[in-house]
């Protein structure tokens, strides 16, 4: 079997070389856009990065993340989760190592991350941050 670590530098692997690669999601931090432990992302190439876009990202270091990309400033890349109420990770363009295109739910069918409608409601629930801790909560219980 193979460990989480082995899973990443090969899906990291295969994007690199042009493939799209389906990984699974965990925890909450991209609630209410990407559900964690049902839902899951295919990565492709990170070709030019933009504010907004969803990234597999080498993070302070440490870690990867899939959150998204809230500031470009030079080649430094400040992430967060949308689920997140605080607290942002930081990372260059150089370890931004996938772009997320879709999200494949739980019932297998697969929705496309940056259509129109989608860009809107990622802009109202950045600009919700101060009641984003209740709507959550809200969110959760449902």
């Amino acid at each position: 079997m193979m460990t989480d670590a082995e899973i990443l530098k090969e899906a990291i692997r295969l994007v690199s070389e042009g493939v799209s690669v389906t990984l699974p999601v965990r925890g909450r931090s991209m609630l209410p856009f990407i559900i964690g432990d049902r839902e899951s992302v295919i990565l492709g190439q990170p070709v030019q990065p933009v504010v907004g876009d969803v990234v597999l990202a080498w993070v302070d270091g440490t870690r990867y993340v899939v959150h998204r990309i809230i500031r470009i400033k030079g080649d430094a890349v400040t992430l967060m989760g949308d689920g997140n109420l605080v607290g942002t990770e930081r990372c260059s363009l150089g370890d931004i190592k996938a772009r997320a295109t879709h999200v494949v739910g739980s019932d297998g069918r697969t929705h496309y991350l940056y259509n129109r409608g989608r860009r809107l409601a990622v802009r109202l629930w950045w600009r919700l941050r101060p009641v984003r801790r209740y709507l959550l909560a809200i969110y959760r219980r449902i």
